[in-house]
């Protein structure tokens, strides 16, 4: 069903966008803006605040909405057929979506801004052999080259405004670079002992790795596949075993395995919170802090070191 899927975008974009390919690769962004479509919200904020006025923004998965297992819809497929480029995160966040944004490279311009990591500072789980984790959105300092690389796409495809775009990725990698120094200052405030972060889904991983915890996942880092009884009992024996005081459920995430999990625990004469709702794949309403890369990196922390200490 998904191939088909696929193939069905491929082949609409394909007659939808043809006939104004030609046109589009001489367009003038003087008397228009760039007309950009972003996969998740994390990729659009970096395009919204790089391109500025000059690009217009259309964010395919909004708030709540899982990356891993999105099927596009038929708005989706006229709003890829007329943009002039399409920013997404790559490393196969996206599932099917990444073959047709490969496919459709020479009639829509696509940016994969992920890709732009040094592969050396990726993560390579074990289970997915020849595949890296893609939720480098959560090390801030890795996020930074995807900023760069959406700047250096724009400034190719708008040379007209390339000092605009580089004044805007400057000023937002120096707000992202505070953003690290915050994250680094709130952890700091957590005992190493007690930096241990468990959430529905292997998300956080890079955070770990970046700023010290032990990160445990009741699913992978794909939630493509349900969480299975062992992978419950996994999970608890650690809660059982460590007294961990909280784990965490995510907002594009159903909240029922990690209830089961709180029960299983319980069942056994223990007792875990749930600390919060994180935000993993898809950030908080757009009306709100959490509408933002940076608001949703500080809730998460900040709820984080919450729970772990109590507060």
């Amino acid at each position: 069903m998904r191939k088909r899927l696929s193939l069905f975008l491929i082949l609409s974009i394909f007659i939808l966008g043809a006939c104004d390919t030609i046109a589009r690769a001489d367009t003038d962004y003087t008397i228009r803006p760039i007309r950009a479509v972003a996969t998740t919200g994390m990729v659009a904020d970096i395009v919204e605040n790089v391109g500025g006025e000059r690009v217009d923004v259309i964010m395919m998965m909004g708030p709540g909405i899982d990356p891993h297992s999105y099927k596009a819809s038929e708005g989706d497929v006229t709003d890829l057929a007329n943009a002039d480029v399409v920013f997404y995160n790559g490393l196969h966040l996206e599932a099917q979506l990444g073959e047709v944004f490969e496919r459709m490279e020479g009639r829509i311009r696509s940016s994969a801004v992920a890709e732009r990591i040094d592969p050396s500072m990726l993560v390579a789980p074990p289970q997915f052999e020849g595949a890296y984790d893609p939720h480098v959105w959560f090390d801030v300092s890795l996020w930074m080259e995807a900023v760069k690389e959406a700047r250096d796409t724009l400034v190719d495809m708008d040379p007209g405004s390339a000092e605009l775009y580089q004044e805007n990725a400057e000023r937002y990698l120096n707000e992202l670079e505070d953003l690290h120094e915050y994250v680094k200052s709130q952890v700091e405030r957590v005992p190493p002992e007690k930096r241990v972060l468990l959430t529905a889904h292997d998300a956080f991983g890079y955070f770990g790795k970046a700023y010290g915890f032990n990160v445990q996942g009741l699913q992978g880092i794909s939630t493509a596949s349900e969480a299975s009884t062992a992978d419950v009992q996994r999970l608890v024996n650690f809660i059982v075993e460590h007294n961990i005081p909280a784990l965490f459920v995510e907002s594009s995430v159903p909240p029922r395995t990690i209830e089961a999990v709180q029960a299983a625990v319980r069942a056994r004469g223990r007792d875990v919170e749930i600390g919060g709702e994180l935000f993993s794949d898809a950030m908080g309403d757009p009306s709100t802090p959490e509408g933002t890369y940076v608001g949703m990196v500080k809730h998460n922390v900040d709820t984080i070191v919450g729970a772990l200490l109590g507060e």
